[in-house]
């Protein structure tokens, strides 16, 4: 099923009770990232969209009440000369989830469909020829059970331009706001024909694309905590294992009580 922007940009307000139904959410997280770590699960959660859209408040609410232990967040970057020197999705090997950990791409592997094609940081064989490889990578991580969860933050010019025109405003904000975010806005028709043929190319069976629509800021954060709540809640078995039975001996010799039955 096609993608299309225009349908995420009503903007409504939360109408629930914005406070506790985002706690209730965190603590769902928080006992999903339990069984996530029981079961030896993998997962890989890729977040891209505007600028000023709401990535970074959406993904400090998601990770909130997260054991820092197994989860990284990675902010994606310009690449460095060495990376330049590599296959585009080189440096992005390292940062895919191990064994029991979620990892959190702020931008992604996307930049070389997206600001890599509108920029003309890559010929334009080469990010063609990125679709097929973005789905073979993608593809190969589900191979090996690690599962892709894919939120694009979508704002209106209007929009970006209030957060902007806030964040220029207020001195303890002023800093997030770079000449890249006015270059981009200048291309911004370029950027939407780019995201058109990205969400046609990679929205796959594998890895599908979900998109928030980010016009209003409580709405936002609740859509993808529950998106995220969901996914997890569907790709994670829900049943928590016994204890090792050593760890029930040690329990039944200390303390005179069985954790098991």
């Amino acid at each position: 099923m096609a993608i299309d922007l225009s349908n995420y940009e009503s903007g409504e307000k939360y109408e629930g009770a914005y406070d506790e139904d985002l706690k209730a959410l965190q603590g769902r997280l928080s006992r999903l990232q339990s069984l996530h770590i029981l079961h030896n699960a993998r997962t890989l959660i890729v977040i891209e969209g505007w600028d000023a859209a709401g990535k970074g408040g959406a993904i400090k609410r998601m990770t909130a009440t997260l054991d820092p232990r197994y989860y990284h967040v990675y902010p994606v970057s310009a690449p460095t000369a060495e990376e330049k020197d590599k296959h585009f999705l080189w440096r992005f090997w390292n940062k895919l989830p191990g064994s029991q950990e979620i990892s959190i791409w702020d931008r992604s592997h996307y930049g070389r469909v997206l600001v890599e094609r509108v920029e003309k940081f890559c010929s334009e064989a080469e990010w063609r020829r990125g679709y097929d490889e973005i789905n073979e990578f993608e593809s190969r991580q589900g191979e090996i059970g690690t599962k892709i969860i894919k939120l694009f933050f979508h704002v209106t010019q209007e929009t970006q331009d209030k957060v902007l025109m806030e964040r220029l405003g207020d001195p303890a904000k002023r800093w997030k706001v770079t000449a890249e975010d006015f270059r981009n806005r200048e291309r911004r028709s370029e950027y939407m024909d780019a995201l058109a043929d990205m969400f046609k190319r990679t929205h796959t069976r594998w890895a599908p694309w979900t998109v928030i629509d980010g016009n209003n800021q409580k709405a936002a954060r609740i859509a993808a905590l529950k998106h995220v709540v969901e996914s997890l809640e569907a790709s994670v078995p829900q049943d928590f294992p016994d204890p090792k039975p050593e760890i029930a001996a040690l329990a039944e010799k200390t303390f005179g009580y069985s954790p098991i039955g």
